[in-house]
């Protein structure tokens, strides 16, 4: 049996960089299953498993599953025997959101032009058009007008610096998706930023090397941005 996890990418087909598609990716590799990758770019994402998905998009013999907390909750069901990712839905919904209203607007007020640069052509016209209109601006306004100090990456990173302080991983002893979550924000940053606002040292530091060299170091194989 294939599993295929259908991932966005760059032009370049190894640069991996969506967040989600992190998330999922960890999740299954959490879960020790097999799976192939299918890379493909925001202008293919409507032709993926019958139309009308979202990535992440897993498949899994008959069943065909879309978002990454979905996926986590897929895999829970379907091999309860493998380590489990999400011990509580509940405090790992509240983990999404806090990643969401905090890690991913810092990470967006960087990166949003270097994501940009690295798509193919007709990629750059759909992000362009969807994030121009999210925005109200151009991306080059948006650009501008948010520093690239890191400041607000920090301030978001606060109450993951407080936890890691007393535990290695926010899933205790061992990561589970909680851990995933953030992951995938900052391996998000990682792969698509030419800024250097990512810890150097400290516990989130730690914590981040220690995801990326897990699984045979499978997050630190997808290469940083230059």
């Amino acid at each position: 049996m294939t599993r295929i996890l259908y991932e966005l990418c760059g032009a370049d087909e190894t640069a991996l960089f969506s967040p989600h598609c992190w998330k999922a990716r960890m999740a299954l590799l959490h879960k020790g299953l097999d799976f192939e990758t299918k890379a493909i770019g925001f202008a293919t994402v409507a032709q993926i498993e019958g139309g009308g998905r979202r990535v992440p998009v897993l498949r899994d013999a008959d069943h065909v599953v879309e978002d990454s907390f979905a996926i986590a909750k897929y895999l829970d069901e379907a091999y309860p025997n493998a380590p489990t990712l999400v011990p509580d839905a509940a405090l790992m919904e509240f983990i999404i959101n806090w990643s969401q209203v905090s890690l991913h607007v810092a990470v967006a007020k960087i990166a949003v032009l270097d994501i940009w640069k690295m798509l193919a052509p007709t990629d750059q016209e759909h992000f362009r058009t969807t994030r121009e209109k999210m925005f109200g601006m151009t991306l080059e306004e948006f650009n501008a007008k948010n520093a690239k100090d890191g400041k607000l990456l920090s301030e978001a990173l606060t109450p993951l610096v407080l936890t890691l302080k007393k535990q290695p991983y926010l899933g205790g002893e061992s990561p589970n998706f909680a851990d995933y979550v953030p992951f995938g924000a900052l391996q998000w940053l990682r792969t698509t930023s030419s800024h250097d606002v990512l810890p150097k040292e400290g516990p989130v530091a730690e914590w981040f090397n220690r995801l990326l060299d897990m699984y045979d170091g499978n997050g630190r194989a997808v290469a940083a941005a230059a």
